[in-house]
């Protein structure tokens, strides 16, 4: 299955132009199974989300993008958001304890929001967002490579806050994640790997070559 697995919607992320309604309704189009909505410092969407899914039997699990000192981090699992900024290995500190992962968000993008380099000082990774919509390729391909180096979970994610952008990129996740909880499970796993729009499908990168994998993994080159 394939989850866009960084998104914001309007409500929340001040800086987003799109409602949750018209984020599922464009990624249900495009073939998506799911999506996660990381409004800035904020999961305040979560009823709201849940309550959509249900109605529509889709999978939308509601995360957080939070701005650290050293860079911004996806956060899953932590149901109290930090109140104030703070260091990245504070955030993996509360992250862990609640039995969450942490992603590090296009971490080679020029805006002083990526954490770059700095990831490899990190005690624990739980992953590394590889494949950003809102990023130049070089940079991608750059948290890429240190995702290899590192041995960590490669996602993909559209960071979208227009209408356009859903979709870009996207993460391929196994058939069993249902919900936020398999989700993080699957990430704790290894299971996730960046997949790419290629005309009505998504394909995993894996660094060499695109390979389609339907309903089974492919493991990177």
């Amino acid at each position: 299955m394939f989850i866009d697995t960084h998104l914001h919607e309007k409500k929340y992320s001040g800086d987003s132009f799109i409602s949750l309604e018209e984020i599922v309704e464009r990624a249900r189009f495009l073939g998506l199974n799911g999506v996660c909505i990381t409004d800035h410092e904020s999961n305040e969407i979560k009823e709201e989300a849940d309550e959509l899914s249900r109605k529509l039997n889709f999978l939308i699990i509601t995360g957080a993008e939070i701005l650290t000192f050293e860079g911004d981090m996806t956060v899953f699992g932590l149901k109290e958001l930090p109140k104030e900024k703070l260091h990245a290995t504070e955030l993996i500190a509360q992250v862990k304890a609640a039995g969450g992962v942490a992603i590090c968000a296009h971490p080679y993008r020029k805006n002083n929001r990526g954490m770059g380099d700095y990831i490899r000082e990190l005690d624990l990774v739980w992953g590394i967002e590889t494949f950003n919509g809102s990023t130049p390729e070089q940079y991608n391909l750059q948290a890429y490579e240190l995702a290899r180096e590192l041995g960590v979970p490669a996602l993909g994610g559209s960071d979208a806050h227009r209408l356009e952008q859903v979709g870009k990129f996207a993460t391929w996740l196994p058939n069993w994640v249902r919900d936020e909880a398999s989700f993080i499970q699957a990430v704790r796993a290894g299971l996730a790997y960046p997949a790419i729009k290629v005309g009505n499908s998504y394909e995993t990168y894996t660094g060499s070559n695109k390979m389609r994998v339907g309903n089974s993994c492919s493991v990177f080159a």
